[in-house]
């Protein structure tokens, strides 16, 4: 049985997140989504927030949603994980996923990166650009993001 893992931030999940994994899922057996910190920014819901908005998105889907810290890689061996499903919106995006690719492949080179890409009308969301928005007009979002995403976002944006 072929394991991919998805591994992000995911702060907050969007559309084009759910719609990698989709994608991830007709590929391989099974799918684990590893839930993770980002010491690089400060996350606006905590891991189990996250986890949660997920795990209330993904269906019927043969997905497992974990949060995990520590390398990717090390996690993708501890699941049994034979790949990595990383998402690409833009050409913007390659530069970072390609150092990153590299430096897993050198840190264990059974674990091989897949690259997929969203729908068109996912391509330009972000989660950084939907915590913007919402920000200033919580409606505006609810075609990028899941329902209880949105919610979520208007809660946490109500009190400012």
């Amino acid at each position: 049985m072929a394991t991919a893992i998805y591994p992000g931030t995911f702060d907050p999940v969007t559309n084009g997140h759910l719609d990698i994994l989709h994608r991830a899922c007709h590929l391989f057996d099974k799918v684990v989504v590893g839930v993770a910190p980002n010491a690089r920014k400060e996350p606006l819901f905590d891991a189990t927030e996250r986890r949660d908005f997920i795990l209330a998105n993904i269906g019927d889907l043969n997905v497992e949603v974990t949060c995990f810290k520590g390398l990717v890689v090390d996690f993708a061996a501890e699941v049994g994980a034979v790949a990595l499903i990383r998402g690409l919106r833009a050409v913007s995006d390659f530069e970072f996923e390609f150092q990153m690719t590299q430096m897993n492949r050198d840190l264990n080179q059974d674990i091989e990166t897949i690259f997929l890409m969203p729908g068109a009308r996912y391509f330009f969301t972000s989660s950084t650009l939907m915590k913007q928005v919402s920000y200033f007009d919580p409606e505006r979002i609810s075609k990028f993001v899941p329902l209880n995403v949105a919610a979520a976002l208007k809660r946490k944006f109500e009190h400012d």
